[in-house]
Formats: C-alpha cells, sequence, structure tokens
C-alpha cells in the first residue's frame, strides 16, 4: 500500500485550530458542521451568544434575520455590538464582529422581518440545517414553527426575560446514530462466539503458559477459560446471578500462580478478570429499543423518500433475521487491557475481521434495497459507521411548537401535572409564556414602562393560560412581580450561559451525534436551576 501524501500547511492548521472539539465528533462530525448553515432570527444577547458559540467550532455559514435597529438598550445588553452600531441595522453590526472570530465562516444578514418572509417567500427556510429564533411575537412563534415543521427543518425557540430562559427543540424525526453514551457496553460475544474467536479461545491453553508470560495473557481468555471450567457442573447455562459470578471469580483466583511460599502472585490481567466479570458476561441480545427500530412502520414501509437511516435499519433487520442469527453485527472495538502486544493485536484483528464481514453483509443489502427503491446511494463508508453503532441507535420524534401553543388535551394534561408540584420550574414556562401574551397584547414587555401597574395585567394573562390548562391560580403573585420587575431586559449572563446550551444542541442535530434535549429545557438563573420537559 502506498504511504499516505504529507498533510498540506493549511489542514495542519485547521488540525490544530479544531483539535478538542475533533476529539468529540471527529473529522467526519467536522466535515458536517463545516457544510451547515444555520439561521438566526433576531440579533438581540441570546441570539448573539448563540451565534458566537457555533461560528467558533467552524459552521459552514450563518444568516441573521433581523430588521431592528440598534439601541442603547441593545449596545447595554449585547457583547457584540458597539456604541458607533447605534442607529444601524442590528443583524448586519453583530454579524460584522461575529465573522471575526473564525475568518473561514460565511455570513449573510437580511433585513426583512420573519413574517414577511413567510408570507412572501417561504422557500427561503429549506436551505438551512437548523432555525434558531429568539423574541418573536406569539403569531410569528405559530406560524414559523408549523413551516419548518412541514418542510422538515429543525427549529430552535429561545426565550430569556431577566433571570429566566429556556429554549424548545422542535424535531420532525431525528437518528442519531453516534449517540457517544458514557458507559458503552462491550461487545465481546463470549456466550456465543462466532467461529474464528471460537477456535482461537479454545485452543489458548493457558496451563501451558509460561510464569513469565502468565501476566499477559488477555483478561477475555481467562474469563472464558473460567466459565468453561463452571460449565462442566453447570452444563448448557450461563452465569447470570451474583452467586454465578462469584464462582466465576473464585475459579479466576484458581488460576492465579503463587509463588514458592504459596503467595498468590498479584497479577494486573487477572485483577482485570475479576472486574471485567459483572460487564463482560453480559449475555449477547438484541435491545427491545433497537428492535422497535428495524421492525417501525418506516423500515419495514420503505420508498424512494425513505432517510438512508431507515434503509440501513431495514437491512440490518435482514441481517439479523438471517447471517445474524437474532444477533446484532459485531462492533469490532476491543477494550484496553493488560496483556502481550502479540495476544492483544491477534485478539483485535479477530474481532476487526469479523466486524468487516458483518459490515459488507449489510452493505449488500443496503445497496440491493436502493437499488429497488430507486434512490441515492449510501455510502459503504456510512454503512460502516452505521454497523459499529447498532447497539446505541437513537430516534427521537419530536412535537410541533404550534400545537402547544392550542394548549389542549394531552399538552394541557401534561403542563396541569407538573404545576401541582411544588416549587416546580414549569412555572417558569408558564411566566415565560404569559409575557408573549402581554406583547402581543400591549406591544411592549411587561413592566417596560410601569411596573407596578403591569402586574395585574400580566396577572390576567397567566390565569388566562392557568384557565385554558385547567389549572387553579397560582397561591401568590411573586413570579408575577419579578416579571415586571424585569421589565422585558436581558441579563448578559443568563443569556450567555443559555447561548451555549442552544449552540451545543444546534451542533449536535447539525453532526447527528450525541442526544439533543427532547424537548425543552429551562433554566433559572437566580437558583441556578435547571429542567427538561417533553411536550
Amino acid at each position: 500500500m502506498a504511504s499516505p501524501s504529507p498533510k498540506s500547511p493549511e489542514q495542519n492548521e485547521k488540525s490544530k485550530q479544531y483539535d478538542r472539539q475533533l476529539r468529540l465528533w471527529g473529522d467526519h462530525g467536522q466535515a458536517a458542521l463545516e457544510n451547515g448553515h444555520i439561521c438566526l432570527i433576531n440579533a438581540n444577547a441570546l441570539g448573539t451568544e448563540i451565534i458566537k458559540s457555533i461560528v467558533l467550532p467552524g459552521v459552514g455559514s450563518v444568516t441573521i434575520i433581523d430588521e431592528n435597529i440598534v439601541s442603547d438598550e441593545d449596545i447595554g445588553s449585547n457583547f457584540f455590538l458597539e456604541c458607533s452600531s447605534k442607529g444601524l441595522n442590528r443583524g448586519s453590526e453583530a454579524l460584522r464582529l461575529l465573522l471575526e472570530l473564525n475568518p473561514a465562516v460565511q455570513g449573510h444578514a437580511v433585513q426583512e422581518p420573519p413574517d414577511q418572509i413567510l408570507k412572501e417567500n417561504p422557500e427561503f427556510f429549506k436551505s438551512f440545517s437548523v432555525v434558531i429564533a429568539s423574541s418573536l411575537s406569539e403569531r410569528t412563534i405559530q406560524d414559523l414553527s408549523q413551516h419548518l415543521w412541514d418542510i422538515n427543518i429543525p427549529f430552535i425557540l429561545c426565550r430569556s426575560v431577566g433571570f429566566l430562559s429556556l429554549f424548545r427543540i422542535q424535531l420532525k424525526e431525528h437518528a442519531v446514530i453516534e449517540t457517544h453514551p458514557e458507559n458503552e457496553q462491550v461487545d465481546l460475544r463470549l456466550d456465543v462466539p462466532f467461529q474464528t474467536l471460537a477456535d482461537y479461545l479454545n485452543g489458548f491453553d493457558i496451563d501451558a503458559v509460561e510464569l513469565k508470560d502468565h501476566g499477559h495473557i488477555p483478561w477475555i481468555i481467562i474469563l472464558y477459560k473460567a466459565v468453561q471450567k463452571w460449565q462442566i457442573t453447570n452444563p448448557n447455562s450461563w452465569p447470570m446471578s451474583r452467586k454465578e459470578k462469584n464462582e466465576i471469580r473464585s475459579i479466576v483466583q484458581e488460576f492465579i500462580r503463587k509463588d514458592e511460599n504459596g503467595v498468590p502472585i498479584n497479577e494486573e490481567n487477572f485483577e482485570e478478570a475479576l472486574r471485567a466479570v459483572n460487564t463482560a458476561l453480559l449475555p449477547t441480545f438484541l435491545p427491545v429499543k433497537i428492535q422497535e427500530l428495524i421492525y417501525s412502520s418506516s423500515a419495514t414501509n420503505l420508498n424512494k423518500d425513505s432517510s438512508p437511516f431507515w434503509i440501513m435499519c431495514s437491512a440490518l433487520r435482514g441481517f439479523i433475521e438471517a447471517e445474524g442469527k437474532g444477533k446484532l453485527p459485531v462492533r469490532g472495538v476491543l477494550p484496553d487491557m493488560t496483556a502481550s502486544t502479540e495476544h492483544y493485536i491477534k485478539l483485535q484483528n479477530i474481532y476487526r475481521a469479523q466486524a468487516v464481514i458483518d459490515a459488507e453483509i449489510i452493505y449488500r443489502k443496503v445497496q440491493q434495497i436502493v437499488a429497488q427503491l430507486h434512490c441515492e446511494s449510501i455510502s459503504e463508508a456510512d454503512v460502516k459507521l452505521f454497523c459499529r453503532h447498532t447497539h446505541d441507535l437513537y430516534l427521537i420524534k419530536g412535537t410541533c411548537i404550534a400545537t402547544e401553543y392550542q394548549l389542549g388535551g394531552s399538552v394541557a394534561s401534561y403542563i396541569a401535572r407538573y404545576l401541582e408540584e411544588p416549587d416546580v420550574m414549569m412555572v417558569h414556562y408558564i411566566l415565560l409564556r404569559a409575557a408573549e401574551m402581554f406583547r402581543s397584547e400591549h406591544n411592549r414587555a411587561p413592566g417596560d414602562w410601569e411596573p407596578e401597574a403591569d402586574i395585574a395585567k400580566l396577572k390576567t394573562c397567566v390565569t388566562k393560560l392557568l384557565s385554558d390548562i385547567s389549572c387553579s391560580p397560582f397561591p401568590k403573585d411573586d413570579h408575577i412581580h419579578e416579571m415586571c420587575r424585569y421589565g422585558g431586559a436581558e441579563i448578559h449572563s443568563v443569556s450567555a450561559f443559555l447561548g451555549g446550551c442552544v449552540a451545543q444542541e444546534a451542533i449536535k442535530i447539525v453532526t447527528k451525534q450525541y442526544k439533543p434535549v427532547n424537548n425543552m429545557f429551562i433554566y433559572d438563573g437566580a437558583s441556578t436551576n435547571t429542567a427538561t420537559f417533553t411536550f
């Protein structure tokens, strides 16, 4: 094989710039981000903090929609505006300074209200990977969310008033292949070893290993041999209970060599084997969540518009029912362990080779499906990535924000159930919704002019919302007084915190890695409490 050509200076500089994030989502994740196009509606303090944290990691391009003119209030709360920006378009000014953070990012500013764009050019939003909006009217929120739902564009709605802030993610369907679980389960197949693994493990004789090499036996072999010995008295069984696993530990202890004084020699690989009993000896099974995916109607009733994810799920089902004999493809990843280089590489190659075989079978099935449906081809690299992560596939089927604003049926009962709990964060959602209603009715934020006089008006909005979901009025007006005291102002530290959170979720959606919040996140800056809810 020819040696790879050296990387260009530009690639080296890029790798240095994005080194830490490349460790999180890899080259392919970075490529997806660089192909992404984010739309922000309203460049207020929250909006610019969101875009800042998307520009820095290198999103391909951003578009800011904002028809507002920079005011003194904007300059006071927004780090991405200057005193010289006063009187100019807020979106253009914020974009100019945001793009200085990363010259590789492209930027566009649109000086039109979003409701006008929706009315005159609804196709405009189809080009975006994610649309993020802040400070919208109730009517615009409903119209925009419904339109983005219809064209299947992810939407993140944000609010930040005083110490309160939240975001709500609208995803029609979002599949995540690389979920990056914190505790990824090892896939060793010791209970049902494939042929090459069985041949290797059965051909290994622990008793024949010399003392000097005894501490370099991989713990996978140690556990397999311990189970084999255990099965002499427990035929056709697998250690499942605590008692049975303790029996395996006792057998492992018997394998440990002793010195001339009869004292067991402390060998790290045997300590690893003892620690791995609970995790490595889990039986191989098909997770229920994966069964639900591969046998869902989306995977069984394919058409030419089916996404690559569902096509690969269908091919996976075919593999499991035939070649896989009820099991997922081998992951092909071996955990670190104390072992000789020879033993470790041999084992590693065995697992990798089987993973390649399984992925090749599934790839051929994918090609057959693509040919039958006459749809776009799916690369072998994408299929291999899918096979590597089949144990942890994740799917979100969300709800439309517009239906949430109708406050009927399951949404009303869901909110009412949480409001029954004392000091629950759901009360902040009601307050922020009531503040939106107030702004729609009075064309200003509650408390913007007369905080005291606005308390009764805001209370009316809160009472109406609670009435719509059949809830009793708040026993105290403390929260309403506090909302009026904010006067609709943004506190930059609160917006900065939420902005970082929203940017993180947007990056998850664009890269299709890690599980995004499903679907609402609330932050109370006064108590630093957070909560998530799923409508």
